[in-house]
Parts: structure tokens; C-alpha cells; sequence
């Protein structure tokens, strides 16, 4: 076991209990606000915007520290142009009765579809990738943990990011990915979990009422 090196605690701010309460509760009446939207305006947001979330999620715990994880930002318009031919080839063939009915019934309240031309739409696409391996070290590449889960817990970081910055979101999962890898340029080593739709609703924006019902806190939580 090699010896490891530590550092003091220094950058912790402890609260008084009262204000503690108040910054968890001001959270979440922030978090209350973030809504999954389909309709995005083609206003720009500033790279420097996207930058710093990502480099929010880049702060999430990881198994071994090692921080499995890669996000491409995609914000040119031919790249985007065909990220959605891509998705939407995969999405016609899940609508098609890929999914099977259960999961298409599932979705039903939500009214999707194989139509994505928010991917065209929103000024970034945020692809998120997880790496089984990554990191050179001494003797090569090493192995990496944990990774759905440290990957998961990223994404999270990242979304409530964006959400504090005053963007929009939809998360977007069409399958398979593959394509995903050769559009962004990663090696065929890495997953793609996920694509995140950044930007500002647009004006005709709205939401499925089946999308406002989330469990309340004893449905989600025990305490014992």
C-alpha cells in the first residue's frame, strides 16, 4: 500500500444550524424551478457559460478519484445538423416498435416522439461519455470504478449547474449511441450516457402536466 499524501481541510464553511436550514430549503425552491422543456429558442449562450458547468461536474466524487468521465460540448451548426439526422434514423425505428409497447405507453403522457429538432435548435448539445479506462499512469492505462455511477452523480452536478445559471435542459438518450463516439471524436472505449440539451426555452415553451407530478418526500425517503 502506497503512502498517501494530505492535505488540511481548509476550504470548509460551516453554517449555524438555522441558516443551514435556510440555504438546503432556498435550494431547493431553486431546484422546484427546473422544468424539462422540448421547445428551445436559437438564442446564443456564451461558451464560457457551458465551460464553467462543466468544470461543476468535473468536481463530482468518483471511484478512486478517478474521474471516468468526458463531455463534448457541441455548438457548431453542421455538427448539430447531423447529431439530429443521427438520433432521429435511431429514434423512428424505437417509436416503430423497437421499444416495445410498455415503454412507448410509458411515454405516452409526455407526447414524444421521433421529431427532434430541438437538437438542431438549442446553441449546445453537451455529449457525456464514460470512460472504462483512462488516466495514463507508469504501466499504462489504468482501470477505472465505479464508472455509471460516477458518471451519474456528474451529470447531476452538471445539470444543477446549468439549472443555477438560468438555462434550460432536456436529457436525451437515443438508442443505441454508438454514433455518438465517431461524431465526437472519441474512442470506441467510451460509453455515451447521455445528451444534454442546453439553452433558453423558447417563447411557445410549455410542459406536459404528467411531468409536474413528482413523489413527494415520504414516497422517496425513510428516515430510521
Amino acid at each position: 500500500m502506497k503512502e498517501h499524501d494530505c492535505v488540511p481541510l481548509i476550504d470548509y464553511a460551516e453554517r449555524p444550524p438555522a441558516e443551514m436550514l435556510g440555504e438546503a430549503e432556498a435550494f431547493l425552491a431553486r431546484m422546484k424551478q427546473r422544468h424539462t422543456v422540448r421547445e428551445f429558442s436559437d438564442r446564443p449562450v456564451d461558451r464560457a457559460v457551458i465551460e464553467a458547468a462543466i468544470a461543476t461536474a468535473g468536481l463530482a466524487p468518483s471511484g478512486a478519484n478517478h474521474q471516468p468521465w468526458h463531455f463534448c460540448a457541441i455548438g457548431s451548426d453542421e455538427k448539430k445538423r447531423v447529431l439530429r439526422e443521427l438520433a432521429e434514423k435511431e429514434e423512428r425505428e424505437f417509436y416503430a416498435g423497437k421499444a416495445g409497447e410498455v415503454w412507448l405507453d410509458a411515454l405516452a403522457p409526455l407526447g414524444t416522439d421521433a421529431h427532434k429538432p430541438y437538437l438542431e435548435h438549442a446553441p449546445w448539445i453537451i455529449a457525456i461519455f464514460g470512460q472504462r479506462k483512462g488516466g495514463i499512469v507508469e504501466d499504462g492505462e489504468r482501470q477505472n470504478y465505479y464508472v455509471p455511477e460516477s458518471v451519474g452523480i456528474a451529470m447531476g452536478f452538471l445539470i444543477a449547474a446549468l439549472h443555477h445559471a438560468g438555462l434550460c435542459m432536456l436529457t436525451h438518450t437515443p438508442k443505441p449511441m454508438t454514433f455518438l463516439n465517431d461524431l465526437c471524436g472519441r474512442p470506441k472505449s467510451e460509453k455515451p450516457y447521455l445528451l444534454l440539451v442546453v439553452g433558453y426555452p423558447a417563447e411557445t415553451a410549455s410542459m406536459p402536466v404528467h411531468a409536474l407530478n413528482k413523489k413527494p418526500l415520504e414516497m422517496i425517503s425513510s428516515f430510521i
